[in-house]
């Protein structure tokens, strides 16, 4: 076991605590990790609604928390701590955030609620990894989530009373404390211990080992079991000044895990035989497109819609309803079931969170329009992949069954009906992870910005909440600007927007202080982009800024997954391609930009950003 282990490694890093929490502190302490606190002053005010599940909302703000005090505490003297630790706690009953009652009042109201109910206890955790280079800040977050079920006895009125008297509810998440005075309110208990007080430590430490500490050839076990991930056997992000591994995701990070039977190859003792690397990894893989084709054809039916208007139905009454067979529909509603796309019970489907938030067509985050997209554009081309491969050419002819070379142009120009379904795949793309690039950077000193090829704004109107006194300019071309007044919101961040139309290869560039360029740059190979860096260099003044928001690939251009995968897309359609952070160096310091930071923002999307020298 590697768990204390990798609290030795960590003695000699600058470790610091983002919470004022006595308990977490104990926590920590008594698993002899050496830290400094120093309490967050983020404001935890995030829109709850706004996230598909109460542990997402939990992360969020568990990053938020760590990235607030990386970042104060490198402006206070140009040297971050190598490591930030964020927490939030929060309770959760049937999808609704329980966190600390403002009163006598709350508590009671909180704590009547879970009596004699099951409920869930969620603690985020974001790991916040700093290199300071050259008075810059790289910040790596790794974040993952626990679940602890507790299950609560009926409560009488006197007991709830005298229990809210003692004063202990007021600053507990949910309204009780299990390690105190509240532990007897509680009937069974299902999970992390710790985890319920405010900190799960277990999960912790396998965070830490598997970002810190490579398994030993002894360590690595030699049947599937749950324990530590596999992990790549090279000095992580805490031995050296470079670039860090991965993001982390819910419960893990970004990075692939090793698929089961790798770390075998690496033992010299050990042959592979099917019952030590079964093929359950390949045939995972072998059944990937079947996934994806029954999400394209689910979207492209509509069910989810459906269900959203008039569910829970049954087999019979979806078929009836979308025109198609009783026997198919049963098949393709169950694999969406199993996807967690869907609930099935004796009423019938029903859609889960995470379908309603971004696979309904006119949903705020839907990703409806990029799945068609994928399905009508990507698919056929991926179709042709060897060809694209052995080639190096984008396969439009057999693709397509035409010759032209803008075939972008082709695709989602070619009349208004694909045109907007193309903004709303953008729109819905970019609204996804506006957010965390919006606060992935303190902007606050820019007064201008420009986004090029910033299509329907959905960028800039949460540049604009974030930042009141910032000013945005979407440039883009006329027949995009003409039809961006349909996805224009209602608030006051609308008034900061503004749109001018034109090519950014050929036009002048409007004047700002930030140049914005998001997802541009992957879509080009690398003629166009220093051509379209070139112009920003000559527009953008010294002191000004370059913002790009992309999908960072580690340095061994072997992880993350879905970045390698966004580069392999590029490729198939463009030629074009997604790069490192080192490659980022380069690529900009050629064209006068310095002082290159980056953020791994957790989202699908990760943050750049430049200075002009």
């Amino acid at each position: 076991m590697v768990l204390y282990p990798v609290m030795r490694k960590l003695l000699d890093k600058r470790v610091v605590l983002a919470s004022a929490s006595p308990r977490r502190q104990e926590i920590l302490s008594h698993a002899g990790l050496r830290f400094t606190v120093v309490p967050s002053k983020f404001k935890e005010n995030l829109s709850k609604a706004s996230f598909p599940t109460p542990y997402a909302y939990a992360m969020e703000t568990a990053k938020q928390k760590a990235l607030e005090v990386a970042r104060r505490m490198h402006q206070k003297d140009l040297r971050a701590p190598d490591i930030v630790i964020g927490a939030d706690t929060i309770v959760a009953l049937e999808g609704l955030i329980l966190e600390k009652p403002v009163d006598k009042t709350d508590a009671y109201s909180m704590l009547s609620r879970l009596s004699g109910k099951e409920h869930s206890v969620f603690t985020g955790v974001a790991i916040v990894q700093c290199s300071s280079q050259g008075g810059g800040l790289d910040l790596d977050v790794s974040e993952f989530y626990e679940e602890t079920r507790v299950r609560f006895s009926q409560l009488s009125e006197e007991l709830l009373w005298e229990y809210i008297h003692s004063g202990e509810p007021l600053d507990k998440a949910g309204g009780y404390g299990i390690q105190a005075l509240g532990g007897m309110l509680v009937e069974a208990i299902h999970g992390d211990f710790h985890n319920v007080v405010g900190f799960p430590l277990n999960r912790f430490c396998k965070k830490l080992a598997e970002l810190y500490h490579p398994p030993r050839p002894e360590d690595r076990p030699r049947e599937k079991q749950d324990s530590i991930p596999a992990v790549d056997t090279f000095d992580r992000l805490g031995d050296s000044k470079g670039a860090g591994p991965g993001q982390g995701g819910a419960r893990g990070d970004r990075r692939r895990p090793q698929a089961p039977g790798r770390e075998h190859a690496k033992d010299a003792d050990s042959k592979p035989s099917v019952e030590s690397v079964p093929p359950t990894a390949v045939l995972e893989l072998i059944d990937g497109y079947k996934v994806s084709k029954a999400l394209f054809t689910a979207c492209k039916m509509k069910l989810f819609d459906l269900l959203r208007d008039e569910g829970p139905l049954s087999t019979a009454d979806v078929a009836r309803k979308i025109g198609a067979s009783e026997g198919g529909t049963g098949q393709l509603l169950d694999v969406c079931a199993g996807l967690g796309l869907l609930d099935k019970t004796e009423g019938g489907y029903s859609n889960t969170p995470l379908a309603t938030l971004y696979l309904l067509s006119d949903g705020e985050y839907s990703l409806h329009s990029l799945i068609m997209i994928h399905e009508e554009f990507s698919w056929p081309f991926f179709s042709y992949l060897d060809f694209a491969v052995r080639e190096g050419t984008v396969q439009t002819q057999r693709a397509l069954g035409t010759a032209g070379e803008d075939h972008y142009q082709e695709c989602f120009y070619k009349n208004r009906e694909k045109k907007l379904q193309f903004m709303r795949a953008m729109h819905g793309h970019t609204k996804v992870a506006a957010r965390h690039v919006a606060t992935a950077f303190d902007l606050s000193g820019f007064t201008s910005a420009c986004d090029l090829g910033g299509s329907t704004g959905a960028l800039a109107y949460e540049l604009a909440r974030q930042y009141p006194g910032l000013k945005v300019t979407i440039f883009d071309l006329p027949e995009v600007i003409e039809d961006a007044v349909f996805f224009k919101p209602h608030g006051p961040e609308a008034g900061q927007v503004s749109f001018v139309p034109g090519d950014f290869f050929r036009d002048t560039l409007p004047e700002a202080d930030l140049y914005i360029l998001s997802k541009i740059l992957h879509n080009w190979p690398d003629d166009k982009v220093h051509q379209l860096l070139s112009r920003i260099s000559r527009s953008c003044k010294p002191g000004g800024g370059l913002l790009l928001v992309e999908m960072l690939l580690d340095e061994d251009k072997c992880r993350p997954l879905p970045a390698l995968l966004k580069s392999l897309t590029m490729m198939v359609l463009f030629q074009a391609r997604e790069r490192s952070l080192s490659e980022y160096h380069i690529l900009l310091q050629a064209h006068g930009f310095t002082d290159v930071r980056a953020v791994r923002t957790g989202s699908i999307a990760d943050a750049v950003l430049a200075t002009r020298a």
